[in-house]
């Protein structure tokens, strides 16, 4: 009956109407379904480009195979013809095939293993130092155009050393600071570096780098025609600024301003740090600022008070003096250094001890009485406070880096230090599992000293240290509180073999795993673990250096290949007599604090060995990991990533000298001409720089130069190679 009644209500007039209307409606079915499944096609094979632009092209294509789909196979195929010319094409093209899919490239970052980062930096690190053509036709021209520099070109080309270790992504992935710690190493191509948020903000830089390497390589490091115009910063701490460890808040209350951890900007600093709003004058020359300096260069509200309070420095007209042999310790610092020694007739200042750390930097005195005894004291400033005394001792002309000292490990290679001091340093060393003096055990020497030195003991924190001490086999050689000084002293020293950890009740701390790296400390968390003492006789820290100064010259037995080292010194000694001491213009009675920007051997430095200077040798990120062996010749150095700022304070530095720094820089930084930026913040006004690099490079370089004002002093090229000689201007607008 229904069938009927239907056939009658179509024989009606409207019954075409409906028909057609039906008809309508399973078309527009029919169209939904096969669009939707078009549509998912369609985005296996956007999924697809969008991987390939994150990850290395042979896995990225291998896992396309896998699951690609015969409707997109041709697209794959496609892309992948795409990907192997990648090297030739224009960075258009790349820009559109980056820009795919965000959300694809954020869900892909987020899947990635902490494993897998590490394996890609070591596989291309590997091929790194060699420096022959396996990055990049630019690389192999830089390593050819070198081999005029037999020299330099034998280190360059040594991969007996370990890698630096970017502890970047291990840090990251369990602090969860990706946002802020990762941004200055991302690609010179902005609209990417937006695009793939997701995945710059998850990996460590390296596969950044490794995604985006021939974006950059085929242009230049500078653009030649690009012209540059300048603002000064406008930032909380005006002329004190270090933009990696000034955090700085603002929000409709109040703008806020504190320390912390360092965690850099999203984008590379591009303004200039004003001088002093009450005026800056050039610092006192050495030997005179040992005694004096100028108070308005290192003004700070809070250091009015802080003078006032304590005897070492006293304010004098324009001038912050520093009476000789006046220090917290009664009695003077030279009485108390006497007393260390007595204590313990093992430590022979400026012989078996050269290289000391000074936590807390908070009496100069301490170091600049060491240096008069051939020990150079490198301090440690916390950024615990505002008194900002870890720039009164740059001022003077000591050795001083500016590191927090909360979660992450100090910039420093384990096992380096001969002794390491703690004068009325506010650290609670038995907190949080003993993490911090877990951290001083890492970098100190084997059989090294820890001195501890304190006016006021508690009871409950003195047990707690003693335990601690205790379960990290620490052995007490002196305990003594100095009649005149009132201070009490203890001095530790550190085991030399790894027999009497296995002799501890309760094994806790524990040791460390085999496979931790105990010189990995760029972004490094600290570790609540006892990293294992060197035990054979090639491994580093067997053996205890050479006395100073026959330290400096001496090979270290560790060391495979030894011909590089003398190859280096040899080869800096050479440049340093008869170009840079003569040939520059350089006044060098002017000269006190001296950066390596790029150091190998400290062969720079040994070569400076006899001038009145100090060199802070700096060995970058990516680079061959020699610092241990700048340590071992009784110099001081840092690891450092120039892709971001460096831990110091404005006009810390008389004279920078990089060498073939950019050059090494140009697959890595967002903006490489935020370096140069870097540069004119630490370095003094009337200070000076010597760069030496491709002239490619140092052709645009130079305007950026006078673009800030500098001088260009000198200019020399040959076979591609040059060096610029230039100086900050002194009185800059």
């Amino acid at each position: 009956m229904a069938i009927a009644r239907l056939s009658r209500q179509a024989k009606r007039p409207y019954g075409f109407c409906a028909k057609m209307t039906a008809v309508a409606i399973m078309g527009l079915c029919f169209v939904f379904v096969w669009s939707l499944f078009s549509s998912s096609s369609s985005s296996v094979a956007a999924r697809r480009e969008s991987f390939d632009e994150i990850a290395e092209p042979v896995s990225g294509n291998s896992r396309v195979s896998n699951f690609g789909t015969k409707s997109s196979n041709k697209e794959v195929r496609n892309h992948d013809k795409k990907v192997k010319s990648e090297s030739s094409s224009e960075k258009d093209e790349k820009k559109g095939n980056g820009s795919v899919s965000k959300s694809v490239n954020e869900h892909k970052s987020e899947k990635k293993s902490p494993k897998v980062v590490p394996n890609k930096r070591k596989g291309k690190e590997k091929k790194k130092l060699p420096e022959k053509g396996t990055e990049g036709d630019d690389k192999a021209a830089e390593s050819e155009e070198k081999e005029e520099d037999d020299s330099e070109k034998e280190i360059e080309d040594g991969d007996e050393e370990g890698l630096v270790v970017d502890g970047k992504e291990e840090a990251l992935d369990r602090d969860g600071e990706a946002s802020e710690d990762a941004e200055g190493e991302g690609g010179l191509v902005e609209i990417v570096d937006q695009e793939n948020e997701g995945t710059l903000e998850s990996d460590d830089g390296e596969s950044r780098k490794g995604g985006q390497t021939r974006k950059k390589i085929k242009g230049p490091l500078f653009d030649p025609k690009m012209h540059y115009s300048w603002k000064l910063c406008s930032t909380r701490s005006k002329h004190n600024y270090i933009p990696c460890i000034d955090y700085e808040t603002s929000s409709w209350r109040v703008q806020s301003y504190r320390h912390t951890e360092r965690s850099c900007p999203r984008t590379p600093i591009m303004c200039l740090v004003p001088l002093p709003h009450d005026g800056y004058e050039v610092p006192v020359r050495w030997p005179e600022s040992e005694e004096k300096i100028f108070y308005k260069n290192v003004a700070h509200p809070k250091l009015a008070a802080f003078i006032k309070k304590h005897s070492w420095v006293m304010e004098s007209g324009e001038y912050l003096t520093f009476p000789q042999n006046q220090s917290e310790f009664k009695g003077g610092v030279l009485h108390y250094l006497e007393s260390i020694e007595e204590m313990v007739p093992d430590i022979e200042w400026g012989k078996n001890i050269r290289v000391v750390l000074d936590m807390g930097c908070t009496d100069s005195s301490f170091g600049a009485s060491l240096f008069n005894k051939e020990v150079l004291t490198l301090s440690v400033g916390l950024k615990d406070d505002l008194v900002d005394l870890a720039q009164v001792s740059l001022e003077r002309g000591f050795p001083t880096i500016v590191s927090p000292f909360g979660n992450r490990r100090l910039p420093f290679p384990s096992g380096v230090f001969d002794t390491i001091h703690c004068g009325g340093c506010t650290i609670n060393w038995h907190s949080n599992g003993g993490k911090h003096l877990l951290e001083i055990n890492r970098i100190l020497r084997p059989g090294g000293y820890f001195i501890l030195s304190t006016k006021h003991d508690n009871i409950e924190d003195e047990e707690a240290m003693n335990t601690l001490t205790s379960s990290i086999c620490w052995n007490i050689l002196a305990h003594k509180t100095d009649d005149i000084s009132e201070v009490g002293v203890k001095i530790y020293q550190k085991p030399e073999s790894n027999e009497i950890y296995q002799l501890r009740r309760r094994r806790y701390p524990p040791l460390c795993k085999e496979d931790e790296n105990p010189d990995a400390a760029w972004y490094v968390a600290m570790k609540t673990c006892l990293h294992t003492i060197p035990s054979a006789i090639e491994q580093r820290g067997t053996e205890w250096p050479e006395e100073w100064p026959k330290r400096l010259e001496t090979l270290p037995d560790w060391l495979d290949d030894k011909d590089k080292l003398a190859a280096d010194t040899k080869h800096w000694t050479a440049i340093v007599e008869k170009s840079y001491l003569t040939g520059m213009g350089i006044d060098w009675s002017n000269i006190r604090n001296v950066m390596d920007m790029k150091a190998i051997y400290g062969g720079f430095a040994a070569a400076l060995a006899k001038q009145n200077v100090w060199v802070m040798n700096v060995v970058p990120v990516h680079a061959p990991d020699t610092l241990p062996i700048i340590f071992d010749r009784g110099l001081v150095g840092t690891y450092h990533d120039w892709c971001e700022s460096f831990s110091t304070y404005p006009r810390s530095y008389d004279l920078l000298h990089a060498d073939h720094l950019f050059s090494r820089l140009k697959n890595r930084c967002k903006q490489p001409v935020s370096i140069v930026v870097e540069m004119d913040r630490i370095l003094r006004p009337g200070g000076w720089a010597i760069i030496r690099d491709k002239v490619e490079i140092l052709d645009p370089l130079e305007g950026i130069l006078k673009s800030l004002q500098w001088d260009i002093r000198m200019t020399y090229a040959k076979d591609k190679e040059g060096i610029i000689c230039a100086q900050k201007t002194k009185w800059r607008p």
